[in-house]
Parts: C-alpha cells; structure tokens; sequence
C-alpha cells in the first residue's frame, strides 16, 4: 500500500490503538489545560505557547465522537509538524514507535464512523508473542489540514 508509513507512533483513544507517521511528530509533552478559543469548533480546547510558537490543540476523543475521558497523568499531547504549521493533539497515552512491513499492512473497511475513512490508510497488526495488536493508521496530515478541523485557511 503506497503512502503507509514505515514507523508508526501508536497511542490510545478510548479502547482503540491508534498509529500516525513518526516523521511527523515534533514531540510528545504533557497535558497542560491550552487557553480557550472564542467559537472555536469543540474539538480544539485551545491554543498553547510553546518556545514562542502559538499551537492550537485538538482533543482528539471530542474530534471522534468518544466519551469524555479524564485528563490524567498519561494523557499527553503530541505535537506535530504539518504542512510547516505546528499543531498539537490531545491522546489517552502514547504506547511505541513500531515498524510495520508492507505484509503488515491492510487495505481499511469501509464504514460509517466518528473517522472519515479518507482519512485512514489501512489497519496494521502487531503481533506480540500470542497477542495481536490491531492499530488504525491515520493519515493525520490529511485530517488536520481537512476544512472541517477549522486549522488552516482554505
């Protein structure tokens, strides 16, 4: 599958594994509550300074739809590098950085969900021992460039 990622950074929504392309994580900090938005969509909770950069902050569990999960001390926010802006998502917790083979790699169902399917590349197992992890690998440039994230002009 042309686009898939090599190295994935998995993390957690919810009881979904999810994973985005390494390359374009700048890095991964604590939640800290960001500073509100005027009419801003529900999803961004706001924007934080990070070393002189305003970056605006999406929780991604209001973005899909999820039950409103507690902040807690494994909640963080990646931050990402996209399209030469810097934006930062809100995730239960970060687990590994994971290479995938192209065997690993499957074509994504389609079906009517929280996640727009043009924004999924396929769905990825990792087998650990005896268990198999399953992660839904996004193409999150395309989501957070997308007109409904209200991120970016259009």
């Amino acid at each position: 599958m042309q686009g898939v990622p090599r190295e994935v950074l998995s993390f957690k929504l919810g009881a979904e594994e999810y994973g985005i392309d390494i390359l374009r994580v700048q890095e991964i900090r604590g939640y800290e509550p960001p500073t509100r938005i005027a009419n801003a969509p529900h999803f961004v909770k706001g924007v934080v300074n990070l070393r002189g950069t305003i970056v605006p902050i999406v929780d991604m569990r209001l973005r899909f739809n999820l039950a409103d999960a507690q902040y807690n001390s494994f909640t963080v926010v990646i931050v990402m590098n996209i399209a030469g802006r810097t934006m930062g998502i809100v995730v239960d917790s970060v687990s590994d950085v994971l290479e995938l083979g192209a065997d690993q790699v499957k074509p994504a169902p389609e079906f009517n969900g929280s996640i727009d399917s043009n924004h999924i590349l396929g769905l990825g197992t990792i087998k650990t021992g005896e268990l198999e992890r399953m992660l839904i690998l996004m193409d999150i440039e395309k989501m957070m460039l997308s007109p409904e994230m209200g991120l970016v002009d259009a």
